[in-house]
């Protein structure tokens, strides 16, 4: 199955983050610590192409911190761009960000004639709002735990010249990586009523399962985690924690919400979905599904265009009689 949502919003937040970014000279990007390159929005990157970029991997206390430490020096390693990590532990976030935005545009903040004009972006429910209310010290930002809280641009002064605008979560069309679509759903960036429980806790146990074995055999009391396939685990994780129906048989809706509520908590524990070197094989195999579902589409377009094209009408009677005649 394809994890795909964007809602109506989502259309104007887009045309808004265009017109805006024709005036900011640092763009911040949130990002998941736990997923860094899913919760990277290509739309954004299309839109703010040669702008400044400041990544910042927010919950970093929920995942793996080795993981984490890769993914800073993949983005650190591009041009034009700086990385740090951030999570709920930090009381001061604000200087951090500042600096590193000063980093990326040195001229800019120095007078209130030429301040510091930042957009934060990112995907649903990366923890914006959050941060915004750390930096202003009071609630300026709805939060929620739930993708699409909120729905308006919002202008905030960090500092004398340095202007910060936050913009809604904003996620793209089409998600064409598949594994994106599971680990977005997972972390809650995608609309509960947009993808199947059952089917994300599966995906989600698949990963864990390979890399962080002895998490869940801890933490569900489990044992051969290794040796057991993705439904067996789902089965024995619901049975562990009593969510059954009728005549002993597994309530797996009740126990693919567990799993996806552990994750998202990290009771499961630090765990990252993906490293750099997955994502790109990921993204090849996507961008080459994708390619050849073009293809499929144009040949389909072109036989359509062919079948249906006009057929020049035939002469009219007279027509045809005065060529006999002749």
């Amino acid at each position: 199955m394809a994890i795909q949502w964007f809602p109506g919003h989502m259309h104007l937040t887009r045309k808004a983050i265009e017109e805006r970014v024709k005036e900011i000279d640092v763009v911040i990007e949130m990002l998941d610590a736990r997923l860094p390159a899913s919760s990277a929005n290509p739309m954004l990157a299309e839109l703010t192409r040669g702008k400044p970029a400041l990544k910042v991997l927010n919950k970093q206390d929920l995942a793996d911190p080795v993981c984490t430490a890769l993914w800073l020096d993949h983005y650190n390693a591009k041009p034009g761009t700086r990385a740090l990590g951030l999570d709920a532990s930090m009381t001061a976030p604000a200087k951090a960000l500042v600096d590193a935005c000063f980093a990326l545009a040195p001229t800019r903040g120095a007078s209130m004639t030429k301040p510091m004009r930042v957009l934060i972006c990112g995907i649903p429910n990366v923890g914006k709002s959050t941060l915004i209310n750390t930096l202003k010290g009071k609630r300026s930002a709805k939060t929620g735990d739930e993708a699409g809280v909120t729905k308006i641009e919002q202008r905030i002064v960090l500092q004398d010249a340095f202007y910060l605008f936050d913009t809604p979560g904003v996620l793209w069309p089409r998600i064409i990586v598949a594994k994106s679509g599971y680990n977005l759903a997972a972390s809650g960036a995608i609309g509960k009523n947009a993808f199947d429980d059952e089917e994300v806790a599966l995906e989600l146990l698949d990963y864990v399962r390979q890399h962080y074995p002895d998490l869940l055999a801890a933490r569900f009391k489990l044992t051969d985690v290794a040796g057991q396939t993705d439904e067996q685990l789902l089965g024995a994780i619901g049975r562990k924690r009593g969510a059954l129906l009728g005549g002993g048989k597994i309530n797996v809706q009740k126990a693919a919400e567990i799993v996806i509520h552990e994750f998202r908590s990290a009771t499961m524990g630090r765990v990252t979905l993906e490293t750099p070197e997955e994502f790109a094989q990921w993204l090849a195999v996507g961008q080459k599904t994708d390619a050849d579902r073009q293809v499929k589409k144009d040949a389909i377009e072109l036989d359509r265009k062919i079948r249906f094209k006009k057929v020049p009408r035939p002469p009219r009677v007279q027509e045809q009689d005065d060529e006999l005649s002749d």
